[in-house]
């Protein structure tokens, strides 16, 4: 299966981190949550697979649109 992308939904910064690359997730589950403008945005997995990469760290700075990591 081909991995399938996170991209951030807003511009902000990355709050925490919910799973680890090799974690298994379900569609629509949360991977990493985002705050922007004092409100918790979750970015969920928009497919089920596994983790295979996050690209940002707790405390990045992201843009709307930047992917965030990969999940296959």
């Amino acid at each position: 299966m081909p991995a399938t992308p996170l991209e951030s939904i807003v511009t902000g910064k990355v709050w925490k981190i919910e799973k680890a690359v090799g974690d298994a997730v379900a569609a629509g589950e949360a991977v990493m949550i985002l705050e922007s403008m004092k409100m918790e945005i979750p970015i969920e997995s928009p497919v089920a697979g596994t983790v295979k990469s996050l690209d940002v760290a707790e405390g990045d700075s992201v843009n709307e649109g930047q992917v965030l990591g990969m999940v296959g």
